[in-house]
């Protein structure tokens, strides 16, 4: 496991971190209670098709494995997505059974979240075949944080993410997007706008686990196999949960085809009934011939040779598969420690770290030559803590704890040639740089009554980012790819920057009866500027100056109220928001070079949200939710201009069938219309409304009283069942400017949906 090879040689905070999992592992000993995980969905969670009639857990992992389904209301159990009645934000909790029976198994995280209010992500190579980006409440990614059983991760040169090369659909066990910064124990770089946190499966006492084999549109081959050995060792104190899969497409656009290969394991060991250590480990390998994301065939190629026309098997034009590829390396590790340390103390605590290698060849001119390729890379090593400690007691919950990081990141970007890939310099970028993350909160959830709690609470958001430009004009010898220049040879320019913001919370969360609650929230969210604002290029800035003016923090402040409810009947929840937000950051470069970063005024996000499920009786529910709002701009010279890719509105609906051996799911997502920006130019573009509609059938098959653990799953999956290939991105070829409107032209680049598609898996359940 690399983050055991991690400890050697740490430095800021790794020190912190692993002092105190050792204190925390020797305190928990004497522990009484296990401590509830950070984010819990509380819905279905059995991965198993059929299980053994249960037996009664005498294990020491008997608290971790308790039913948290048990005493839902029967709608709640059914629901696709359903709020929290313990929740004081707009939050939508996503259920394993969702996973296992509504999605094909190559899905990505992008499309377990999907059917939440507002969200929307779409693949133009089809579903979970790519890089897929999820967008909601006017915000992109980069704008929100994402979390896997608490941990935040994260790119460094921008808070953004990668759904095909982290956290496959196959080791999800939920997930629960929050539509807020969260209260002031929500850690995370870009709460600004919310955040999605994922969570890993549940282990089971009893042994199991499945063997799954599909085969769907454009040669897409998925196999995928998982084992949990059920509770073992003294006491039962042991369990562990393997899963590997591997997943082999065409795709839709030609010559982009997806080769991805993940293997994850979850290991629990119960010191005592009361403390749990738990590791965790994942680690995913892509590789595709995907173009650079820009580069999307125009208008006259999508009419001249069809929809899905991409990349050639041509050597010589600039779009042959040859000169376009990526090749990705991913992992990501975490031990953790929950435990109840006595007098209501409980604790909660992960040392992790993860790691990214992107190394990515394309070619970027029509017009070919030695040095019109790129020759790119993005690597990163993140190593950090989350600490938490909370105490109950009759007046409410003091919550207490900090997130710590960092971050080591090189990048660079080199012309090359696209026949030979050896580099010719000088390079567009070559730089290092290091992130430090320090969020250390406070909160207390004081308990007025039972039924009214009131929580205010408090982070400080501390950031320090060191950064180290390699010249761009020094002329180093040809090198064969992926060697990487050698660092320090010539001028450098070394910038730094330090950012800090205090971010508040308080919310009010009242319980007007056992299955209904209301909540109001104010929170502060951030999100620190991208690390290209210092992609200073030496012979820009031959002297080396730093900026004089780095830039600060975005910060956003949401106001929301909102309603749960919950019964045997129905589930419903409700919201309505409103956020103001500062913008990304703008330049201007003085008469010496020195640039300088300003705020681009602000921003207003405000709206409505809900959402439903209806049980019709005989094992038929009927989802619902919808949204309604506008982001829109303040300040001149955009003011009243709406944000890129913000649709004003947005519906889903499911009709659910299960019962007996069949469990079977249609849904519909609509994205109302929303504009694409073209650079400065806002309201560029119009994107129209655009739907898809998917079909899951699932038949499990159990092979009798003889074998009750033993049971064959098939499934049968539609993708986009009505076939619509919408326009969701237009770069126009002719700039509309502020005073001329946009013209449509053949030379326009067009990103467009993947049609339909078909998946036939069939899992054997043991």
């Amino acid at each position: 496991m690399k983050l055991f090879n991690h400890f050697a040689g740490a430095r800021l905070h790794r020190g912190f971190a692993l002092s105190t999992l050792t204190c925390c592992v020797a305190a928990a000993m004497s522990g009484a209670v296990w401590a509830d995980d950070v984010t819990d969905t509380g819905t279905v969670h059995a991965y198993r098709a059929a299980e053994a009639a249960p037996q009664e857990n005498t294990s020491r992992l008997k608290k971790v494995q308790q039913d948290k389904t048990k005493n839902l209301p029967v709608a709640a159990k059914a629901a696709i997505s359903q709020g929290s009645l313990t929740a004081s934000a707009a939050q939508s909790q996503v259920g394993q059974t969702y996973i296992d029976n509504m999605l094909p198994p190559n899905a990505d995280y992008t499309q377990v979240v999907d059917m939440t209010p507002g969200t929307f992500s779409y693949n133009p190579n089809g579903p979970a075949l790519g890089q897929s980006k999820t967008y909601f409440r006017g915000f992109s990614d980069g704008n929100y944080s994402m979390t896997f059983d608490g941990i935040p991760f994260q790119d460094t040169n921008s808070p953004t993410h990668h759904s095909w090369v982290f956290f496959p659909s196959q080791i999800i066990g939920g997930a629960v997007v929050d539509r807020s910064p969260g209260t002031a124990s929500t850690i995370g770089p870009a709460n600004f706008g919310g955040s999605i946190n994922l969570l890993s499966k549940d282990l089971t006492q009893n042994f199991g686990g499945s063997v799954t084999a599909g085969y769907g549109t454009w040669d897409t081959r998925m196999f995928a196999a998982q084992v949990d050995t059920g509770n073992f060792g003294p006491d039962g104190s042991s369990n562990l949960l393997l899963n590997v899969s591997e997943m082999r497409s065409d795709g839709y656009e030609q010559g982009n085809d997806q080769k991805r290969d993940n293997a994850a394991l979850k290991y629990q060991y119960a010191l005592t009934e009361d403390t749990v250590l738990t590791l965790f480990a994942s680690t995913e390998e892509a590789k595709s011939n995907t173009a650079d994301s820009p580069e999307t065939p125009t208008r006259q190629q999508l009419d001249m040779f069809g929809n899905n026309y991409y990349l050639v098997n041509t050597p010589g034009v600039y779009n042959y598969e040859g000169y376009n590829f990526y090749r990705v390396h991913t992992d990501f590790e975490y031990l953790g420690l929950t435990s109840d340390l006595g007098s209501g103390w409980k604790l909660d605590n992960k040392l992790y770290g993860y790691d990214y290698h992107n190394y990515q060849f394309y070619e970027k001119s029509p017009t070919i030559s030695a040095t019109s390729a790129i020759d790119k890379l993005n690597a990163y090593h993140t190593f950090g803590d989350v600490f938490r400690l909370s105490q109950e007691s009759k007046y409410g919950v003091l919550r207490l704890g900090a997130w710590l990081e960092q971050a080591d990141t090189n990048r660079h970007q080199i012309p090359s040639n696209p026949n030979t890939q050896v580099d010719t310099f000088p390079s567009k970028f070559d730089q290092a740089f290091t992130t430090k993350t320090m969020q250390p909160f406070a909160e207390y959830e004081f308990h007025l009554t039972d039924a009214l709690h009131i929580t205010p609470g408090v982070k400080f958001a501390h950031y320090e980012q060191d950064f180290t430009q390699f010249p761009s004009s020094t002329i180093y010898p040809a090198l064969t790819k992926p060697v990487k220049v050698a660092a320090g040879v010539g001028p450098t320019v070394e910038s730094s920057a330090t950012y800090s913001d205090w971010q508040p919370s308080i919310d009010v969360h009242y319980m007007l009866d056992k299955n209904w609650s209301v909540y109001a929230q104010y929170a502060y969210g951030d999100v620190i500027p991208l690390s290209s604002v210092y992609d200073v290029a030496a012979n820009n800035n031959p002297q080396g100056a730093q900026l004089v003016t780095n830039p600060k923090p975005t910060l956003s402040k949401t106001a929301q109220i909102g309603t749960v409810w919950k019964s045997d009947r129905f589930t419903f929840n409700a919201d309505i928001y409103h956020i103001n937000f500062d913008n990304a950051y703008v330049s201007t470069t003085d008469s010496s070079g020195t640039t300088n970063y300003f705020p681009a005024g602000t921003s207003t996000a405000q709206g409505v949200e809900a959402e439903g499920n209806v049980m019709l009786g005989d094992g038929l529910s009927l989802y619902l939710n919808a949204t309604y709002g506008t982001t829109k701009y303040n300040s001149a010279p955009y003011k009243g201009q709406t944000a890129d890719q913000a649709p004003t509105n947005t519906e889903a609906v499911a009709l659910n069938y299960a019962k007996g051996n069949w469990n079977v799911g249609i849904t519909n997502k609509r994205i109302g219309e929303m504009w694409n920006n073209n650079g400065a130019v806002l309201d560029a573009v119009k994107i129209q409304a655009m739907d898809t509609t998917n079909v899951a059938v699932n038949y499990t098959m159990p092979w009798g009283s003889a074998h009750p653990s033993m049971s064959t799953k098939f499934q049968f999956a539609i993708n986009n069942l009505f076939s619509h290939q919408n326009i969701v991105g237009v770069t126009p070829a002719i700039a509309p400017t502020a005073t001329s409107a946009y013209t449509q032209s053949p030379l326009d680049q067009i990103t467009i949906t993947a049609p339909r598609s078909l998946m036939f898996t069939v899992t054997q359940n043991f």
